[in-house]
């Protein structure tokens, strides 16, 4: 009999456990969610400035036509990305061609002491702060999570369940890791 009552101790043990996981699991994903979410409004944010942005630096540097372009074009994929990854890799394009607008601003001195653009370029600035931080917080949830996917005998229950690892939001060419280059 008392056989018998430790098997089922540990039988409701191990469900139990194993409930506590899924929910850990459920919980952290959902974070994952809100992290990405939160880090989506920053980039919405930075979409709607990018149009004034250029308009502004279109009438000081004409003949930076293709600076503006590329701006643009970035702005443009990652409004019709589809998926999470292609949405990481069209603003990691964005975030370069914003640098090399705000850069403009250095070399045309009148650009520079245009009130517009300085209240855009400060903006802007904010903006790809707190993008910076909705980043770090989001990675870190993903780390969480990813080592929860990865590490026994939470494993089990994530393969159980098919959690799978989720993806960072990373920096994903070594081109964008370097300063800017501007040259006239």
């Amino acid at each position: 009999m008392i056989v018998l009552y430790v098997i089922l101790a540990l039988v409701v043990i191990l469900i139990i456990w194993a409930v506590v996981s899924y929910n850990s699991f459920v919980k952290t994903k959902n974070t994952i969610e809100e992290a990405y979410s939160t880090m989506d409004v920053y980039l919405k944010k930075r979409f709607d400035l990018i149009p004034n942005l250029v308009n502004t630096v279109k009438g000081y540097a004409a003949h930076e036509a293709e600076t503006l372009q590329k701006t643009i074009q970035a702005r443009a994929e990652a409004q019709k990305s589809g998926n999470n990854a292609r949405i990481m890799e069209s603003e990691n394009a964005i975030s370069d061609a914003l640098k090399s607008i705000l850069a403009l601003g250095e070399a045309y001195p009148d650009l520079k002491a245009n009130t517009n653009f300085l209240t855009l370029q400060r903006q802007l600035e904010a903006t790809e702060t707190d993008i910076a931080q909705s980043r770090k917080y989001y990675n870190a949830v993903v780390k969480q999570f990813n080592t929860k996917c990865e590490s026994f005998p939470s494993s089990i229950i994530a393969s159980m369940f098919r959690f799978e690892k989720a993806q960072m939001f990373e920096v994903i060419d070594a081109s964008q890791r370097e300063n800017i280059k501007v040259e006239f």
